[in-house]
């Protein structure tokens, strides 16, 4: 009996593992259906966006080169916040016709939409790396595996935002409006283009409790500054996601058996 049982919870992780993988390939071929260059613009936008920042950058703040790299992190780790949360949220909304199609758990289709975003991330901190290692700037082997766990980290965050999004936003239609707003003014809360270090100490706690804002700069401490931030600090981000991530599926829980009525 045991062995069939775990049979049968292996046969369905199976199947699960082969829908994500399913999905996530549906949306990178979508994405660049029609295209002359297809899958070659996922390799060509990272990159080329961090060269024209580079390029831009370094001529606007060659005073300050450390400058330039806080920046190019900063942009590109808010711009998958953005694109990916975005995604979550519109994800059923989007995708809906598949659960009418076949049976299977809408967490699938909402921790799958932020796939796109993930992948170029993916290919911006491959970019990122290389180019500060042939620049003889080489973040350490802990600082790189530390850069990818707060990164994991980090989709952790939009996946838990995003199954709570993606289910209220079936109600609640104003939310894109709203979550729009709000990340549009969450890149000036976010130290971004300016040195957390300008601001009063006072108000640091209120930043940080933006979630993208620890995430860049331990992203940035560890890649560029090679300081590794302090265990305490790590504890705070660990919570902080632990809580998004379970406040999102108690939310998901609740409100999903009514999704398939609201589409």
């Amino acid at each position: 009996m045991v062995s069939v049982a775990t049979t049968h919870v292996q046969q369905g992780q199976g199947r699960f593992a082969g829908l994500v993988w399913t999905l996530i390939r549906t949306d990178f071929k979508t994405r660049y259906h029609g295209t002359l260059g297809g899958f070659v613009w996922a390799l060509l936008k990272p990159l080329t966006m961090f060269l024209v920042l580079l390029a831009v950058f370094s001529y606007v703040f060659a005073s300050e080169p450390q400058y330039k790299f806080d920046l190019i992190i900063g942009l590109f780790l808010y711009e998958f916040f953005q694109e990916s949360t975005k995604a979550g949220l519109l994800s059923i909304r989007a995708k809906g016709y598949l659960l009418t199609k076949a049976k299977f758990p809408s967490w699938i289709v909402v921790v799958t939409s932020a796939s796109n975003a993930v992948i170029t991330l993916a290919l911006f901190s491959c970019v990122l790396v290389t180019f500060l290692a042939l620049t003889g700037r080489a973040p350490t082997p802990l600082g790189v595996a530390l850069y990818a766990l707060y990164q994991a980290l980090f989709f952790a965050i939009v996946a838990g935002f995003s199954l709570a999004a993606s289910v209220l936003f079936m109600r609640y239609r104003d939310l894109n409006q709203v979550w729009e707003v709000i990340t549009h003014a969450g890149f000036f809360i976010a130290p971004i283009i300016y040195p957390i270090g300008i601001l009063p100490e006072r108000v640091h706690a209120y930043l940080y409790a933006w979630p993208p804002t620890p995430i860049i700069l331990f992203s940035r401490s560890v890649l560029l500054d090679g300081r590794t931030p302090s265990a305490f600090a790590h504890l705070l981000l660990f919570a902080v996601t632990a809580i998004i991530v379970g406040s999102g599926a108690l939310i998901y829980r609740a409100r999903a058996p009514r999704v398939l009525e609201e589409l």
